[in-house]
């Protein structure tokens, strides 16, 4: 005799129903996504001031890869300008994008703040102040690679110091190690100031430049850097979207579900100010992007973090690669800092974020 199914029995084919479409749906923006990088990368190698054909960047990128697999019929000029200068810019673009999106997520759930990113750590500080002793006391001793080595060496002691301050004042709660990065990211840039005031006044229009935010220096080796720091954290990151969704709930749940709540935070912490500390030093600071992109991912593709990091990934590669194509061709030939445009961009992303919190309350 047949039995008509029950209502449980149908809630779970919904809902597995539901999954299964979710699911689809997520795969098909990622798919999306990944092919509009790909385009971009095009574009943003094909526009600038001196316009190179599509047909040109694609032949010139495979003729380097595999060389008699296309037939020459470009200049010297246009292959130096696809390989030496632009796509290697648009690369780290990608790489900074990306790495300060997924930091920017990761804080915001350890943090608990939706207004968190990544430079709340001072990492930024000290990557600008060791960007300005190279420029303007010690000198390029390494040539081209001074500046970003010693901006990284400065992010990374300005990540021992905001650890140093969350172990002497017991600071681990969400709020505190915030307060801590806040305060040592005011120390830090109080030191710079006074390395700028002591440098050459001819200089500084240099350091500014830096402080702003720019990809006009990017090389081929540069890529390392940004790249092998990127592949020893994110798969971390992702492995732990569980215990960072238990995070946004709050540390009392996080507790419940067997997560060491600090010990966890410190990690994410120290793993964020790697990434922002490498990005930095190779991009000079480039803000709001790690407090905007996980917001548009969460958006997009709902609050799951196994969902949110990956989307943050894409879309922080994509936008960035965006502004940086805006900040060459805005006032070209001249090379607008790309800091200007983010900072542009987010201060009015921030203002409807925080009125759209307080229409919630």
């Amino acid at each position: 005799m047949l039995q008509r199914p029950g209502r449980s029995d149908t809630a779970g084919s919904l809902d597995a129903s539901h999954k299964r479409s979710s699911r689809q749906g997520f795969g098909l923006f990622l798919m999306t996504s990944s092919a509009f990088l790909v385009a971009s990368i095009v574009i943003a190698v094909s526009v600038g001031a001196v316009s190179v054909p599509f047909g040109t960047v694609f032949g010139v990128v495979a003729n380097k890869i595999s060389p008699g697999l296309v037939e020459v019929d470009w200049s010297k000029g246009r292959e130096a300008i696809v390989w030496d200068i632009r796509l290697p810019r648009t690369l780290l673009a990608g790489l900074v994008g990306a790495g300060l999106a997924i930091v920017g997520a990761a804080l915001q759930s350890v943090t608990r703040n939706p207004l968190a990113d990544p430079h709340l750590l001072g990492i930024s500080s000290g990557g600008a102040a060791g960007a300005i002793l190279a420029l303007l006391h010690t000198g390029l001793f390494l040539g081209l690679l001074t500046v970003p080595l010693l901006a990284f060496a400065g992010a990374l002691v300005a990540t021992l110091v905001v650890l140093g301050v969350t172990h002497f004042a017991s600071a681990t709660s969400a709020d505190r190690l915030v307060l801590a990065g806040v305060a040592v990211s005011f120390i830090i840039m109080s030191f710079a100031n006074i390395l700028l005031f002591m440098g050459d006044p001819r200089a500084t229009h240099t350091v500014v430049f830096w402080m702003l935010g720019g990809l006009g220096l990017a090389q081929w080796n540069h890529l390392l850097f940004p790249l092998v720091i990127l592949v020893l954290t994110v798969p971390y990151l992702l492995a732990k979207a569980a215990d960072l969704n238990a995070m946004t709930i709050g540390d009392e749940t996080a507790s419940t579900l067997g997560i060491p709540v600090a010990r966890f935070r410190l990690v994410v912490f120290v793993a964020g100010a790697l990434i922002t500390g490498v990005m930095v030093a190779f991009s000079g600071i480039i803000g709001f992007v790690g407090l905007m992109i996980p917001h548009i991912a969460r958006f997009l593709v709902g609050g799951s973090y196994n969902r949110v990091l990956p989307a943050s990934l894409l879309l922080g590669s994509i936008f960035l690669i965006w502004a940086d194509i805006l900040a060459r061709t805005i006032m070209a030939p001249e090379d607008m800092p790309i800091g200007i445009l983010t900072g542009l961009i987010g201060g009015v992303f921030f203002i409807f974020l925080l009125r759209s919190r307080a229409k919630d309350r």
